[in-house]
């Protein structure tokens, strides 16, 4: 519903998780803005669901996000805007940031 949890407030991320509209994609990542964490642009992931779409293309705590489906991330809202016009059921591109390394991967949703 557009709302970005700052924190990793594991109950109300699960919570907002739980009433995610039928259909809608999710990456299965707490998020909050990289600059805060990581001194840098995108959206910093402080937690990765197992079996999710994130941790499947490979994403994992501490990486920071920089682009999704071809589009620039520079915040954790950002990202969250982008996800919500996806479709579920699609493949999209992603780029992170892991120690320092731009690294590539695909997002099955």
């Amino acid at each position: 519903d557009g709302q970005v949890v700052l924190g990793f407030n594991r109950r109300r991320l699960e919570e907002l998780l739980a009433k995610a509209p039928p259909g809608a994609p999710t990456l299965g990542v707490a998020v909050a803005d990289a600059q805060r964490w990581a001194q840098m642009a995108g959206a910093y992931v402080g937690t990765v669901r197992p079996g999710s779409p994130a941790a499947r293309a490979g994403l994992r705590n501490g990486d920071v996000i920089v682009e999704l489906a071809g589009r620039a991330v520079h915040s954790a809202g950002e990202l969250e805007q982008i996800t919500a016009g996806l479709r579920a059921g699609g493949q999209v591109s992603i780029i992170y940031v892991r120690h320092g390394r731009r690294l590539e991967g695909e997002l099955s949703l």
